[in-house]
């Protein structure tokens, strides 16, 4: 049998919180509420969600914020289901990385079929980087680093290790397994999100910036991840497997 996916429903209305559970259970997933921000990263330090629904009006915090915190924090996808009908959060907010914008008051039936369809895009980004793993080596060189593809783990020549997210691995590998070739932000957004990418979307950018931070010598004027006016970004040094 299936394991059911698991749903983390933030939102500060005990009515709204208690309609989404019903809904999504009805569809068979298990569902975990969460009145605010504090039970929610609560909730996430202690479980491995599969989506995560986030109201951005709850009470003492700014929502825009909160959806940057997660959509930095965790490769968790997430669904907006906000009353604030307004441009720049929708804008914003896709922005930001959030992966579907849904209005209160909303229609049942789409809910569900806006959650299937982000549950699927993600289950399928999933299967093609395992499928694209590099090689069956478990350890790529590239410039003064290694990467082992395995454990996730990134060091330096020094010894030192560096720290990477989980998005920041999918996006390096995904350029190093295309050294010396322009990604398009389509393709490497399709790669790491299971979605196309939007020209509202800036979160590929913010990746980039952060792992620019974490590798180059000088992130300001960058030498491994370089920008292609028109196209996307490339890993320029050749990538060497053992």
């Amino acid at each position: 049998m299936r394991e059911a996916k698991k749903i983390l429903v933030v939102d500060d209305d005990p009515q709204v919180r208690d309609l989404l559970r019903d809904i999504l259970e009805a569809e068979g997933y298990q569902v975990t509420p969460a009145s605010g921000r504090a039970a929610m990263l609560q909730a996430i330090a202690g479980e491995v969600f599969d989506l995560i629904t986030l109201d951005l009006g709850l009470a003492g915090v700014c929502g825009v914020e909160l959806v940057r915190e997660l959509c930095l924090s965790t490769e968790t996808p997430v669904i907006i289901v906000s009353g604030r009908n307004d441009d720049y959060d929708r804008v914003v907010t896709l922005e930001l990385g959030a992966d579907d914008y849904i209005l209160k008051p909303f229609n049942t039936r789409e809910l569900s079929a806006r959650v299937r369809a982000v549950l699927r895009r993600c289950a399928k980004a999933t299967r093609r980087i395992a499928e694209s793993r590099i090689s069956a080596a478990s350890v790529v060189t590239f410039h003064d680093y290694q990467l082992n593809t395995q454990t996730r783990k990134l060091s330096h020549i020094s010894g030192a290790m560096v720290a990477l997210t989980s998005a920041e691995c999918r996006l390096l590998e995904v350029l190093i397994e295309n050294s010396g070739r322009a990604c398009t932000r389509d393709e490497i957004t399709s790669r790491i999100k299971g979605r196309a990418w939007s020209p509202l979307d800036r979160s590929l950018d913010t990746l980039v910036a952060r792992l620019r931070r974490k590798i180059e010598p000088d992130p300001g004027q960058p030498a491994l991840l370089m920008s292609v006016r028109g196209i996307g970004y490339m890993m320029t040094v050749s990538a060497g497997l053992r």
